[in-house]
């Protein structure tokens, strides 16, 4: 038993000789300081505080601080005050179960000071080791005091406060105490940063991240950059090593491959120096040799650089993560190592509702890009904020290309370029950030932040020439920024609004168009990246509210969908969000397309692939905050129009008459690992249940360059035989590579017009119309431009943007319309349950009829969807009995220009033959009171209360 006593007693010493790290995850002493007097108080010496708290974590998660309500004061705008005043939002302003439709409601808010203290025993052999203390992730502000004494004060976003505790801390035990502020103060990096905002992350206290005290030698490498020169191929690396002056220190290191098929070990390199102060820099080359294999997307080698320095009994030794690669500009576009590459990128606005704050685990993030990459996507942008380490990690590891920001969206109260605080911040916090992440193949691409005011353009230019000069690794843009923006001559690349979209409110549907023009792109000189593609809204999709089983809530889609209730809607929820989605989808296919075939544009970056949880609600997503499907697109439907190669079509329509030629030019944009040669490419036209109508070889045998605008050939199909109305599907494939792509076309035949025989039309109802329904005949009204009760309800083919609540109700207010698909009117007008190109004729700017005062239960067989803040009850197609007769009524123009329209032309007559069959049966009853307030009906105004504007509204930012 003795000498199982003293094996054990020696195993353990063994265990603590080893131990060069303490976690200090776990339990810790706890207070809210709301007063702020805990430093005065000296509550850093108290050996036990008021309560207890578990980090990692915020006050938020660990449910420490208020409960939400009406008089909380959030950090971010609220351009839509009307919660506050709106009557029937009163319900939802109870104290106790308060509900916000701006955002997501965490569980608790808190803004102020508090206080988070631990004991910990200190090992006896840590006796003369440097002794470094981290703090991953605190918000905002971190004061450290050890056994008393004031270590000092460090405020970063951005990276890991990082305290060298070594001249306070001895073997034994001793006391830590943290004083975090997360309160904005004299700097202010902007309300609406996604950094600290409540419209993302949350303006939370607590540390999140690794929290633990480290032991090293006090001979120790300070900081290590490694430059990768792939037409040498070699590394030059920066090393400052800290020591003492006149200290003799041999340096060795020594990297290797971890992650590829093939290991590939690079000879060490040695060196002798003496630190000629206390800090020295020097700079060493490690040659790579012949077999030195690159990161990109396609192939993300990473290599380990392990790096031992000795001086005596002194040894330090660290391991650092970097990638061969080059990331540079040639003319308007990017280049990595060499290959011509194109930007599919998304904006992570800093959105993880069941934490509050971004992860700090590799896993997570990993997940994240594993996605994106799924959708064809190869680039992140960081809207106002800089990740945590572990994004950095996981993006080399999927390959995966970031433009990490300044945590600043300097806006709404600070301003760059003018002295205030934020511009010495923000360039301290892009120096710490890039030291710290620097080495990381990923980050590619570096930018202020997003969106300033001021006297920004001269700031962001001296930003970035200071860049430009101090680190080669990356390219740089002095902010990301929207239309109303000025141009920035100093920026190695732009992101900017302007050149996105898609003009369909103004012109149909045609894919001849490209962005060139558009914004002037067409004399840019350097790389251009549309700025926040997309935006296109869809509805809410209340099945995810389950999902919210972490710090935030979704309240406000339990608003949306209580609102949708009151209005007599509550079980289409999930139609609304299924047709919405589907007009969604075809808008950021377009748009991608549009990217696709511009030439010399160097990339997109959407807002987003998933949902922007805050700024109202912006359900601009195809998929939802958390990174998950919603039900209508997958990512092998998405890729087919987002991918490293995409077929595309250039056509001037999609509508035809039975009596044309189907026309388009087919080309390519392939921006692959390697170009792609002798591939056939072909095509199939099918009809809606796939018997294929016309098939055959485009191009035999194409060779694909890296690049797009690259023809392939056209297709030419007359449309002679088609006798009915009916969609067709074009496919076109290339060779065996996978890449496929298809475009939905209308064909209509040129059929006589039914007679209107016993059928009254009419664009009002008068006193004939009545008349004949009391002796029980049929009436069609066609009310276009003749409706006064909706006519405030602004349509357009495309859906909202962003959403109305942040846009104070900006046009247009719909997300699309929900068609009863398989009811009889449509026999001769094929549609599917959504919005699609062939009804953009019908719709785009056509009035809708606002139905509220209809009977309970009565839906339009056409039925619009409105902004989920308003959710109106409105349709552009109803039937329904009155008095003795039939009903029909449209808000579509089915009458003028036949000749030209065909689309209304083919709606009229498929509505003729309807209304001519026994079919002809309504379901509901109306009044002739309720039709005639269709007419003379004024709808109150939708009012937002504030008379500040989001910056986007504003016509120029100075």
């Amino acid at each position: 038993m003795r000498i199982l006593k003293i094996m054990a007693m020696w195993m353990v010493g063994l265990t603590a000789t080893a131990q060069t790290s303490i976690d200090l995850s776990g339990n810790w002493n706890f207070q809210i300081d709301r007063e702020d007097v805990g430093e005065s108080e000296k509550w850093y010496s108290r050996r036990v505080l008021d309560d207890s708290i578990e980090l990692p974590g915020s006050m938020p998660q660990r449910l420490k601080g208020d409960k939400p309500t009406v008089h909380t004061q959030w950090t971010g705008t609220l351009y839509d005050s009307s919660y506050y005043y709106n009557p029937y939002m009163e319900k939802f302003r109870h104290e106790e179960d308060t509900k916000f439709p701006f955002f997501l409601t965490p569980d608790r808010h808190y803004k102020g000071v508090a206080w988070y203290s631990r004991e910990v025993n200190i090992p006896k052999h840590w006796r003369g080791k440097r002794i470094q203390l981290t703090l991953e992730r605190p918000h905002i502000e971190t004061t450290v005091w050890v056994n008393g004494k004031r270590v000092g004060m460090q405020n970063s976003l951005s990276v890991a406060h990082e305290y060298d505790l070594t001249p306070y801390l001895k073997p034994g035990k001793s006391l830590i105490a943290i004083r975090v502020d997360n309160r904005i103060k004299e700097v202010n990096v902007g309300p609406e940063s996604h950094s600290i905002s409540d419209q993302t992350q949350g303006n939370w206290n607590g540390i999140v991240g690794r929290i633990a005290l480290d032991a090293t030698s006090r001979l120790f490498v300070e900081d290590l950059q490694v430059f990768p020169d792939i037409t040498r191929k070699e590394a030059k690396i920066a090393l400052t090593v800290c020591g003492k002056r006149g200290q003799k220190v041999h340096i060795r290191m020594a990297a290797e491959s971890f992650n590829s098929p093939t290991t590939h070990r690079v000879p060490a390199i040695e060196q002798t120096i003496t630190l000629h102060a206390d800090t020295t820099s020097t700079t060493l080359t490690l040659p790579m040799g012949e077999n030195v294999q690159l990161w990109d997307e396609f192939s993300p080698t990473l290599y380990r650089l392990q790096t031992e320095i000795t001086s005596g009994k002194e040894h330090f030794t660290q391991d650092t993560q970097f990638g061969m690669r080059s990331f540079t500009i040639d003319g308007k576009w990017f280049y990595v190592n060499g290959r011509k590459t194109m930007l599919r990128g998304t904006v992570e606005c800093c959105l993880f509702p069941a934490t509050g704050y971004p992860p700090t685990d590799v896993k997570s993030w990993e997940r994240i890009y594993r996605i994106c990459k799924k959708y064809g996507l190869n680039h992140m942008r960081f809207h106002s904020y800089c990740p945590p380490e572990a994004a950095f990690i996981a993006a080399d590891l999927v390959g995966f290309y970031l433009q990490a920001e300044g945590p600043s969206w300097p806006n709404h109260g600070p301003r760059l370029g003018r002295g205030e605080p934020i511009d010495k911040y923000l360039m301290d916090e892009t120096i710490a950030l890039t030291r710290h992440y620097g080495n990381y193949a990923s980050f590619c691409m570096l930018a202020a932040g997003n969106e300033p005011s001021g006297n920004w353009v001269k700031w962001t230019g001296d930003f970035v020439d200071f860049w430009k000069k101090t680190d080669s690794r990356r390219v740089y843009t002095g902010a990301s920024v929207g239309n109303s923006w000025q141009w920035q001559p100093r920026s190695q690349f732009h992101v900017k609004a302007g050149a996105r979209g898609l003009t369909w409110s103004k012109s149909q549907p045609a894919t001849t168009d490209d962005y060139r023009l558009q914004n002037r792109i067409d004399t840019v000189r350097q790389p251009y990246v549309a700025h926040e593609n997309g935006q296109w809204c869809v509805f809410p999709n209340f099945h995810e509210i389950k999902k919210y089983k972490g710090v935030n809530k979704a309240k406000n889609f339990e608003i949306f969908q209580t609102h949708l209730t009151d209005n007599d809607m509550g079980a289409l929820g999930h139609d609304f969000l299924m047709a919405s989605g589907k007009l969604q989808a075809l808008c950021y296919k377009y748009e991608i397309e549009k990217t696709l075939r511009t030439p010399d544009y160097a990339g997109f970056q959407l807002l987003a692939l998933n949902d922007y949880s805050g700024q109202g609600s912006a359900l601009v997503g195809v998929l939802d905050v958390f990174f998950e499907e919603k039900g209508y697109i997958d990512a092998d439907e998405w890729t087919r129009f987002c991918a490293p190669t995409v077929p595309l079509m250039r056509t001037a329509k999609f509508i035809y008459g039975s009596e044309e030629t189907f026309q388009a030019d087919i080309e390519v944009a392939h921006f692959g690992a390697t170009p792609l040669n002798d591939q056939p490419v072909t095509y199939t036209i099918t009809d809606e249940w796939g018997a294929t109508l016309a098939s055959g070889t485009i191009n035999p045998s194409a060779d694909i360059l890296i690049g797009n605008c690259q023809p392939l050939g056209n297709i030419r199909f007359a449309l002679a035989g088609i006798k009915e109305a009916q969609r067709l599907n074009l496919e076109v494939s290339i060779g065996n590579t996978g890449a496929v792509n298809d475009w939905d076309f209308w064909v209509y035949p040129n059929t006589p017009m039914p007679a209107e025989a016993d059928i009254y039309i009419t664009d009002t109802l008068d006193e004939k119309a009545i008349r004949l329904l009391k002796e029980g005949g049929k009436v069609l009204i066609t009310a276009a431009g003749k409706v006064t009760y909706g006519k405030e309800v602004v349509q357009h083919f495309l859906p909202v943007f962003w959403n109305t609540s942040w846009f104070k109700m900006r046009p247009p207010h719909t997300t699309g319309f929900l068609v009863d698909e398989k009811h009889p009117l449509f026999r001769h007008f094929p549609t599917s349950y959504h919005s699609d190109l062939q009804w953009w004729e019908l719709v785009n700017r056509a009035q809708v009829m606002q139905l509220d005062h209809f009977p309970q239960g009565f839906q339009p067989t056409v039925q619009n969807i409105d902004t989920w803040f308003v959710n109106r009850k409105i349709g552009m197609l109803f039937e329904a009995n009155i008095l003795n007769g039939k009903l029909l009524m449209t808000s579509m123009d089915i009458t003028s220009r036949l000749d030209r329209r065909i689309v209304a032309r083919q709606l009229r007559a498929s509505i003729l033959s309807y209304m001519q069959s026994d079919e002809f049966r309504p379901t509901y009853r109306v009044t002739p009171e309720q039709i005639t307030d269709i007419f003379t009906r004024i709808a109150p105004k939708v009012d937002s209360f504030t008379k500040d504007s989001p910056d986007e509204l504003k016509p120029k930012i100075n």
